[in-house]
């Protein structure tokens, strides 16, 4: 694991701009993740929260502004070193055709050059990790989609990154399986000091285990809200952070 900066920022974002074609779609954002905490992304459909992420995790450039991550500049992302950070998509992105062991394997046989005995025992390790010991054989359509949620951790988990980037982790999900991912993401965060930047809408599992949050607004083109996602709830003054953490229909 990297060390965390001595000034407890993990990532550092000024004066970013992004969007596509040169159309901005939020801009000049400043917000700072603090190492070791559960930072949300949130706000409603549209703002531009997944296209963030794809921003921070270096998949797309931006417009304008920098982001640091561990007081590395990110831009342009480095082709010939690991990513200091794991990536859990929306839909899990597990090859289909790939046991389970096998997909977490696969970022260990690109950056390291461990030989394959000690490349299962890594990956062995990181499904136990997630609960999913004993299904190291399966393919990812014989497992449910919570499982599959797991498994994907697991493979962002492979290099032993401190920092995870998951978006929209219980979409799609029942109520009980998504507390459970809920529960297994705390547990990370406590007992591995993993610092946490996931995007969601579900506010049960904002409140649940966010300890950080910025709220876009599609009409702002930024932020409109920061903070403890439990003290906006009953604190922030802007209608539209209210109607958000309350869900309040417009004009309530």
């Amino acid at each position: 694991m990297q060390p965390a900066p001595q000034d407890g920022v993990k990532i550092r974002v000024r004066g970013l701009t992004i969007g596509y074609g040169g159309v901005p779609i939020l801009r000049d954002l400043d917000f700072d993740v603090h190492s070791r905490g559960i930072f949300v992304i949130l706000g409603g459909s549209g703002c531009g929260k997944s296209t963030l992420l794809r921003h921070l995790t270096g998949l797309q450039t931006p417009i304008a502004g920098s982001i640091e991550i561990a007081g590395v500049t990110r831009f342009p992302p480095p082709v010939d070193e690991p990513p200091p950070f794991g990536v859990s998509f929306q839909t899990g992105a597990l090859f289909g055709s790939r046991t389970l062991l096998e997909n977490v394997a696969l970022p260990l046989q690109k950056w390291t050059g461990l030989p394959a005995p000690d490349i299962d025992n890594v990956a062995f390790a990181r499904l136990r990790l997630v609960g999913l010991g004993g299904f190291e054989n399966h393919l990812p359509a014989e497992i449910s989609g919570g499982m599959r949620k797991r498994a994907s951790i697991a493979r962002a988990l492979a290099l032993e990154p401190d920092l995870l980037f998951l978006d929209e982790p219980s979409a799609g999900l029942d109520p009980i399986t998504s507390v459970e991912l809920d529960d297994l993401l705390t547990t990370l965060n406590r007992s591995l000091g993993v610092t946490i930047v996931l995007v969601t809408h579900e506010l049960e599992s904002i409140f649940r285990i966010g300890t950080d949050c910025i709220m876009l607004d599609r009409d702002a083109l930024g932020i409109i809200a920061r903070g403890d996602p439990r003290e906006l709830r009953t604190d922030s003054s802007d209608p539209r952070v209210h109607r958000f953490f309350n869900r309040l229909p417009a004009g309530a």
